[in-house]
């Protein structure tokens, strides 16, 4: 095992971060872009890993073995710092805080890495406060940052980057590493490879959670029996239900384990009441996972609309002939009749329907239940 196995199906990412990491073409700021799925954060992991491995031979660093490469890959190293926010934006104040910590000397690796996986989500006046460090950096300082296209960050940011661009794997390529690395049956690794549309860590959770397979082919379902405003009201409450009850589960369980921690360390009792010092700090805790939650949610919202999207997707494919592989294979009789009902202009509409649905829910701070209401109207057969 290396640090480069995620990466299948990116032969040409992996060869040029391996160049680098051997010092052919390092350079002080890359920007790793790609769609949802694509690995960017992985990249940037394995390529900081490869960077500070222990390995001596510049040819097998990033040996996935090494204290260096298991703490990086841990997300423990003391001079690898990995920057997301759970929340709608990274703030001005975080920006700050990276900015001193790229100021730092690393400790005790080659190379002090900053990896931000959110880049598209600072604003202009927050990432101006990045830009000077990464104009001038401090000597033995990589920056990493991560987007969805070059695009989503600002051109004085990009400019000062080396770029990696990034594309969805194909299917098999993530089967492949499920049945690998996560010992999923094949079977059962290639449906949910299709049916996350070759995004790992979704292939991955399908391949896992029989009740997460369960309530994606419940979504993707729904406009199979959609007539009327009844049933497209009814449609959008149970969307808007299925992806918080998704966000939820996963919540609670890292809330509750994040609250405990926290308590262990400021050395609380374990009865009675807080001290106002510790009250204070737990409070702080439980508003940032407030805030997590809300973000949590929109984002279980944006990929079960993604689901109910390749429904449209499998029935446009039809219509033009069966060009490509439909994503719900199992559902392919179900997909032909429907077809046969329009055409494509109007499955195009539809589309586009959802797709403003998840621009509204994503960038505005319109009511989920509101725009998925709209949405599910525009789509009524």
């Amino acid at each position: 095992m290396t640090v480069w196995d995620d990466l299948q199906g990116q032969p040409a990412v992996v060869a040029q971060l391996r160049q680098a990491s051997m010092g052919e073409g390092l350079t002080h700021a890359w920007l790793f872009t790609g769609p949802p799925g694509s690995g960017r954060s992985n990249a940037a992991k394995a390529f900081a890993a490869a960077l500070n491995c222990d390995q001596d031979d510049v040819t097998v660093r990033g040996c996935g073995t090494c204290p260096a490469c298991l703490t990086i890959l841990g997300e423990t190293h003391a001079d690898v710092s990995f920057v997301r926010t759970e929340k709608v934006t990274i703030t001005i104040e975080e920006a700050r805080e990276l900015v001193a910590t790229a100021g730092n000397r690393p400790s005790s690796a080659r190379w002090r890495i900053i990896v931000v996986e959110d880049a598209d989500r600072m604003a202009e006046r927050t990432t101006n406060v990045l830009l000077k460090a990464i104009e001038e950096p401090t000597p033995r300082t990589i920056w990493m940052l991560c987007a969805p296209s070059p695009a989503d960050v600002l051109v004085t940011i990009r400019s000062r980057c080396r770029a990696v661009a990034l594309r969805l794997p194909p299917a098999a390529d993530v089967a492949a590493l499920l049945v690998n690395r996560d010992g999923v049956d094949p079977a059962l690794a290639e449906r949910a490879a299709r049916a996350a549309q070759s995004h790992v860590g979704i292939a991955r959770r399908l391949a896992r959670d029989a009740e997460a397979r369960e309530r994606r082919l419940e979504t993707v379902r729904f406009p199979l029996g959609l007539r009327g405003i009844t049933a497209a009201v009814m449609m959008a409450d149970k969307l808007v239900k299925i992806a918080t009850e998704e966000a939820t589960s996963s919540n609670e369980e890292r809330d509750a384990a994040e609250k405990a921690a926290l308590l262990a360390t400021l050395g609380a009792p374990e009865t009675g009441t807080l001290p106002p010092a510790m009250r204070s700090q737990v409070k702080q805790l439980e508003d940032d996972q407030k805030r997590r939650a809300k973000r949590s949610i929109t984002d279980s919202l944006d990929r079960t609309l993604t689901d109910l999207l390749s429904f449209y997707r499998d029935v446009l494919i039809i219509q033009l002939g069966n060009a490509v592989e439909l994503v719900n294979v199992e559902l392919r009789s179900e997909l032909e009749e429907f077809a046969q009902r329009s055409g494509p202009d109007v499955t195009l509409a539809r589309m586009d329907a959802i797709n403003n649905a998840r621009k509204r829910i994503t960038t505005t701070n319109v009511a989920p239940l509101l725009a998925v209401e709209s949405m599910a109207a525009s789509l009524i057969q």
